[in-house]
């Protein structure tokens, strides 16, 4: 009696514990959590604060892509970033004859790789207080810190505030920003 009472504890014990690993894992975003096993779309699709992002990546014909092996590097724009766009801009991007334009701009928020946070600022520091990497759109972002914050600077100088970092993903990582990034084309 007293072996199964230890052997019930001692399963509750590792339960509890591999629970609590479960948990610290994953990040909340937008009031969802955000699972490691679960790849990008999969997890945004969660995301109260990603609705309009989620929309444009189903629009632009992107989700296979970013449901793919990876490793992907995504500097996700909640749905205020996008309300600070001019009126009329997102809903202009969603219809059918601006695909190209919309994928150029999605492509853009994407690098190939797994950029953690911890990596990109290593690569800042090693490179005078810059990182300048080439997006899958084949555009350039620039990295830079302000204070203990990453920011992300695109060609037009429109710059980002990495808001949320690494949430991890089974096929790479997001990092949640406050502003759209636009690229030239």
């Amino acid at each position: 009696m007293k072996k199964k009472s230890v052997l019930k504890q001692t399963i509750l014990a590792i339960t509890i514990l591999l629970s609590g690993f479960t948990y610290a894992q994953t990040k909340m975003v937008g009031g969802a959590e955000m699972y490691p096993s679960k790849n990008i779309v999969e997890n945004a699709v969660n995301s109260k604060d990603h609705t309009t992002l989620v929309a444009a990546v189903k629009a632009a014909g992107l989700v296979e892509t970013l449901q793919g092996e990876g490793p992907f590097t995504v500097f996700a724009p909640t749905n205020a970033a996008f309300e600070k766009l001019p009126n009329g801009t997102v809903e202009t991007l969603l219809k059918p004859e601006n695909k190209k334009m919309l994928q150029g701009i999605l492509t853009y928020h994407v690098a190939s790789g797994k950029w953690t946070a911890k990596k990109i600022m290593k690569m800042i520091k090693k490179n005078d207080g810059k990182f300048t990497f080439k997006t899958v759109n084949g555009e350039k972002l620039t990295a830079m810190m302000d204070g203990d914050m990453v920011k992300i600077k695109d060609v037009a100088g429109n710059v980002a505030t990495v808001t949320i970092a690494n949430v991890m993903q089974s096929n790479g990582v997001i990092h949640v920003v406050d502003t759209v990034l636009l690229p030239k084309k």
